[in-house]
């Protein structure tokens, strides 16, 4: 039986939200931020989730999911701003419950 996982989000404001995420809708950490407004409108997600910006890049803050990228991620913060070691693409993370507990920011507006 799928449930809901909770995920702590920092949004660009510096504050730190607790959402629930449902695991069988299956939706993206993009797709989740979206649903929550946590970021102003048009400026997260702009590629629809495809991996063709970087609008929903976010910081992973700790140890629940990997930093490890596709390629397509990878050539995307290549050519992305406000890059750190810990960046991913929010549409790239499914919400899945092995993400229980997970703690992420969202990176300034590109």
């Amino acid at each position: 039986m799928a449930q809901d996982v909770n995920i702590k989000i920092t949004d660009r404001n510096g504050v730190t939200h607790e959402v629930l995420a449902p695991t069988d809708m299956n939706m993206n950490l993009m797709e989740l931020i979206r649903s929550y407004e946590l970021a102003e409108e048009g400026t997260l997600g702009i590629c629809g989730g495809m991996a063709m910006c970087a609008s929903c890049q976010v910081y992973i803050l700790n140890d629940v999911v990997p930093i490890d990228r596709n390629p397509d991620e990878e050539a995307m913060l290549d050519e992305a701003y406000h890059v750190q070691p810990n960046s991913r693409l929010g549409c790239q993370i499914p919400i899945t419950e092995n993400l229980e507990g997970l703690a992420i920011q969202i990176a300034p507006e590109q």
